[in-house]
């Protein structure tokens, strides 16, 4: 099997690895793929223009997944409305330490508010697929039900793509593995603030936490594990 050790593609032993790879104990985590991050607009209240250019092979990758029996789970940032669980409350520290680099976010007070368009999905969502929708900061465990729903279908795999690599993605990496879980993060399918930060995410996931993949070769090896060669 192919993965990226501190962003270097390396041969691993499969075995090494068998129990990450089983197709029917996985599910893939695909992480705050709606508007509010991804439109192309100055009214975008929190953007991750990188991540634009997923929806399409997200898309793809998970169809290609649900055909093989992996479970797919959809999460996102979801604020009540007023504000109570952040701008009124205490806020979010990336409100304060993310516009020194991008400068002002405009709308940032509407990132994420129920009931807003801002929290409309642009991935594909199937028939069977689950949703997470109360995701409150950086993980997609906090403080939402993740575990439990992953925990009480046999789950022990997670695999992660979506955005941001130095931000949700990584944040979600790290509770996955204080879980228990077994992390994969798809390379070709995460998307950071900017490639610096993208690589280092991916390097600490390779270091730390789990493997750090292409799509095409995850796919492989689960067609290989249904297949029994």
């Amino acid at each position: 099997m192919r993965a990226y050790v501190y962003e270097q593609l390396r041969e691993l032993d499969d075995a090494r690895f068998a129990d990450y790879l089983d197709p029917s104990t996985t599910a893939v985590i695909s992480i705050d793929m709606h508007r509010g991050h991804l439109e192309p607009s100055i009214d975008c209240p929190c953007p991750a223009p990188r991540a634009r250019e997923l929806v399409a092979p997200l898309d793809a990758f998970h169809e290609q997944a649900r055909a093989l029996g992996v479970r797919i789970v959809h999460v996102k940032s979801v604020l009540r409305s007023g504000g109570v669980d952040d701008i009124n409350g205490i806020p979010a520290a990336w409100r304060r330490t993310f516009p020194l680099h991008v400068g002002d976010i405009p709308n940032a007070d509407a990132h994420a508010i129920e009931g807003s368009r801002w929290t409309e999905h642009l991935t594909h969502l199937a028939p069977g697929d689950m949703m997470v929708a109360n995701k409150r900061r950086l993980s997609a465990f906090y403080p939402t039900d993740l575990d439990f729903l992953l925990r009480n279908q046999g789950i022990t795999t997670v695999v992660l793509n979506g955005g941001m690599t130095d931000c949700c993605v990584l944040n979600t990496a790290f509770d996955a593995n204080n879980h228990n879980y077994r992390v994969i993060v798809l390379r070709d399918l995460v998307r950071g603030t900017d490639a610096h930060v993208e690589s280092s995410g991916l390097s600490i996931v390779s270091l730390h936490l789990g493997l750090v993949m292409q799509s095409g070769d995850l796919l492989d090896q689960w067609r290989s594990a249904l297949t029994g060669r």
